[in-house]
């Protein structure tokens, strides 16, 4: 099965990760993103599905959209604020 991926410009994986690395992994690639860029984040878990998008819109970013996986993962696409 072919998995289409939203319009990005990096793409991280956090499914390994727990809270609090989970936003610190994203922060980073942020931090490499020019603003309006986009982030593809792929997590996993209640804690970061809560807290990711979350601490990003905090943070100043925009989170577009939040999408469930076949995989039983979800891709998270965050604009740079």
């Amino acid at each position: 099965m072919t998995i289409s991926l939203p319009t990005h410009h990096k793409a991280i994986d956090i499914t390994a990760e727990t809270c609090p690395m989970t936003f610190v992994r994203t922060r980073l690639a942020l931090d490499e993103l020019s603003p309006g860029q986009i982030l593809l984040v792929r997590l996993i878990g209640a804690d970061p599905l809560a807290n990711v998008p979350r601490a990003c819109a905090d943070q100043g970013h925009d989170p577009l959209d939040l999408t469930q996986q076949p995989d039983g993962t979800w891709h998270l696409t965050v604009r740079k604020g």
